[in-house]
């Protein structure tokens, strides 16, 4: 069982540990949180954070990736302990207990496993700052993807995406239409044909020539 790192070269080997094909650890590890308030932003089970990060960029990020080109991860992992101090100060930081908290990657396993992150599709933050509408790369996702639950902001049009082993399939937005776009357990209220008609200039799912694994 591997324990916090309580050293430098510790953190740096929690670092190293690969997630994907396209993502380490250390890429979720940046906190303005801790920065600025002197919080380590550290798993207390790292074991269980590594295997959840794991899942979740292998079926969610990956794809994106190899898709749209580069992600951009604005909010990862957070440490108990981070998230509960960002929640208790109103730092946009959900309760620790919330179902739908997904940055703690630790915080439990089986079903109750979860881990997701707060990220940015540049290719599509592009096109939303000349107007186009969010629920566009909604729909993609949701017809491409395992996603868990998805939750858009308004600048960038960032997302929290997130993983399970039995997807919720939920999303919703703080942007207009602001609410519930898809219920857990519900089906869209858009057809397919309507749905593909939104991203019909997106790229193809896993288009980009990017280096194999290893290679």
């Amino acid at each position: 069982m591997r324990r916090p790192p309580a050293s430098m070269r510790g953190l740096e080997d929690l670092g190293r540990v690969r997630l994907s094909k396209h993502f380490f650890m250390r890429d979720f590890l940046h906190s303005e949180i801790g920065s600025l308030y002197g919080i380590p932003n550290i798993p207390t089970d790292p074991d269980l954070a590594i295997e959840n990060g794991r899942a979740f960029c292998t079926t969610l990020l990956d794809p994106l990736e190899e898709t749209f080109g580069r992600i951009a991860v604005r909010s990862g992992y957070r440490s108990p302990a981070l998230n509960q101090f960002g929640n208790e100060n109103k730092l946009n930081c959900a309760r620790n207990a919330h179902p739908e908290e997904c940055h703690i990657w630790d915080r439990a396993g089986g079903e109750a496993a979860i881990a997701g992150a707060s990220i940015v599709v540049p290719w599509f933050a592009d096109q939303y700052a000349r107007g186009r509408d969010w629920r566009d790369l909604a729909w993609w996702v949701h017809d491409h993807l395992p996603y868990s639950e998805m939750w858009f902001f308004s600048k960038l049009c960032a997302f929290n995406l997130s993983w399970r082993p039995s997807p919720w399939r939920k999303i919703a937005s703080y942007v207009a239409p602001r609410g519930t776009l898809l219920a857990r357990g519900a089906e869209p209220d858009e057809q397919k044909p309507a749905r593909q008609a939104r991203y019909v200039d997106f790229p193809p799912l896993g288009g980009l020539r990017l280096p194999a694994f290893g290679g």
